[in-house]
């Protein structure tokens, strides 16, 4: 199958089946809600600057789709929508695009119709393994990127029929990448999550921020399950269905390391707030957008704006005048994130006191 094909199974695939992962950890969070807020709400800020780039609220809709003709109208929809939001995007996978110059333009439709938005290229981190630099750098003039998203998809890699499966090289790949770059470079995980140990290693080889892409969304085991013919390999997919570092998780391991994007089963505007509480920068979503995105660029706009209404009344609720001020605030942790709290401020003091005496 190429790789075009297989990105039209994978939409397919999100719209029609079952493909999300349980728990992402948010479940565990709980805000103390404040009775008396003395905040006039009309005066709520949501504006931030993410690595350079001003936008109205910490929101993006994580890299989905293009490399097929039938991607065309969803990226154009978000890319639409977006702009009009001033919020940013991620498109999907590029290697589709940098290999056959025919479905180029369902990349860079999101330049076009998105000329101010906050724009992340995308590619795997075996291409870039193989092809270096001059890869990264295809990508993010096809679409005329503000930054580049590195994505981490092994456990995909390793259940998928066609996946590449040679990880030897990646630091000193992302490492290149980084250092010879324009636009800085964002490590993404696609749904099983990044670890304090790997952020540690992402900032030294020179990445400037990590999307964490943790569990509890879209499981891309999952997805696999729904293609693998194969009935051993297909019963594994299963099998790693769940597997990963939930996101909430990921982000109490890596925010104070490098600026986190949260993305991973992220479905409202009060997980958002609980990602930004628990020390995200941005919050990011993709499958609710999806199904809008099928239909118009207004659809999208109204998920958009279910997201930041949700987002601005918890803010309302906690009394918190500004979106990083949920940096500040008490929040109620509870069950099996605060027991990988507590897990990790051991083995944090003693990690981190060698990782630094090491550099």
């Amino acid at each position: 199958m190429t790789t075009r094909d297989r990105k039209f199974d994978h939409i397919k695939i999100c719209v029609s089946e079952r493909v999300e992962s349980s728990y992402t950890g948010f479940e565990d969070v709980f805000f103390i809600h404040k009775a008396v807020p003395e905040l006039d709400y009309n005066e709520i800020d949501l504006s931030v600057n993410f690595l350079g780039k001003e936008l109205k609220a910490p929101i993006l809709i994580a890299s989905m789709t293009g490399g097929h003709p039938e991607t065309y109208k969803i990226n154009k929809n978000l890319a639409i929508a977006v702009e009009n939001a001033g919020i940013g995007m991620g498109v999907g996978s590029q290697r589709a695009g940098i290999e056959d110059e025919s479905v180029v333009d369902t990349f860079s439709v999101v330049r076009e119709y998105a000329p101010k938005a906050f724009i992340y290229a995308n590619i795997g981190l075996p291409q870039i393994i193989e092809k270096g630099v001059e890869y990264a750098e295809k990508a993010v003039e096809m679409i005329d990127a503000d930054a580049l998203a590195i994505h981490l998809n092994f456990l995909q890699e390793i259940v998928q029929p066609e996946g590449d499966r040679n990880a030897v090289g990646g630091f000193n790949a992302i490492r290149e990448v980084s250092s010879e770059l324009k636009v800085p470079v964002i490590v993404k995980e696609t749904g099983a999550g990044i670890s304090r140990e790997v952020a540690f290693t992402m900032r030294e080889a020179g990445a400037k921020a990590l999307d964490v892409g943790g569990k509890g969304g879209t499981s891309w085991s999952g997805v696999e399950v729904y293609r693998v013919e194969n009935e051993i390999k297909r019963e594994v997919a299963k099998d790693f269905w769940d597997w990963g570092l939930p996101t909430a998780f990921s982000i109490v391991d890596c925010h104070d390391v490098l600026p986190v994007i949260a993305t991973g089963g992220i479905r409202n505007g009060v997980d958002m707030a609980k990602a930004i509480a628990l020390g995200a920068k941005i919050a990011s979503s993709a499958l609710p957008f999806l199904k809008p995105a099928l239909e118009s660029h207004e659809e999208v706009e109204k998920k958009i704006q279910y997201f930041v209404e949700g987002l601005k009344k918890t803010l309302f609720l906690t009394g918190c005048s500004h979106v990083y001020d949920l940096h500040k605030i008490h929040i109620f942790v509870y069950n099996l994130l605060k027991e990988w709290i507590d897990f990790r401020e051991f083995d944090l003091f003693e990690f981190s006191r060698r990782r630094f005496h090491d550099i």
